[in-house]
């Protein structure tokens, strides 16, 4: 009954035997020197700034569901990758339609500017004249 499941059972038994071991010798072996600066905060590098309740964008939060979205897509796809020769045409049929809808959706987001974090772009009207006026 166990015999499809006992590779991953030992799998898993390693992995967590392993990651035990590292976190006890690192606790046991390694420096313990704790300073201001190494218990900061650190936030890429950079020394942290402000408030850590600041509130933040609208555009952050549609941006991190559109990824979600298009995330769990691809968790979609692999079944459906390894089941494709079961599924024949109409299997194909029904993924060309579902990244159709994506696609589609893809392009909505990106028509309304959810995607666009940077300054907008100047027109050529709103540039300045570069060239010098001949007096």
């Amino acid at each position: 009954m166990l015999d499809g499941w006992l590779g991953i059972l030992i799998m898993i038994g390693l992995g967590t035997a392993f990651a035990a071991v590292m976190i006890l010798l690192s606790s046991l072996v390694g420096p313990r020197n704790p300073t201001p600066e190494k218990l900061a905060a650190y936030e890429c590098g950079m020394p942290p700034v402000g408030d850590a309740r600041e509130r933040q964008s609208v555009k952050f939060y549609l941006v991190a569901m559109i990824f979600l979205l298009f995330d769990i897509e691809v968790a979609f796809l692999y079944p459906w990758a390894l089941a494709l020769r079961d599924l024949g045409w109409a299997g194909l049929l029904q993924i060309i339609t579902f990244f159709l809808i994506l696609l589609v959706g893809y392009i909505y987001v990106w028509r309304k500017g959810i995607l666009d974090w940077g300054p907008k772009p100047m027109t050529r009207a709103e540039r300045p004249d570069v060239r010098g006026k001949a007096a």
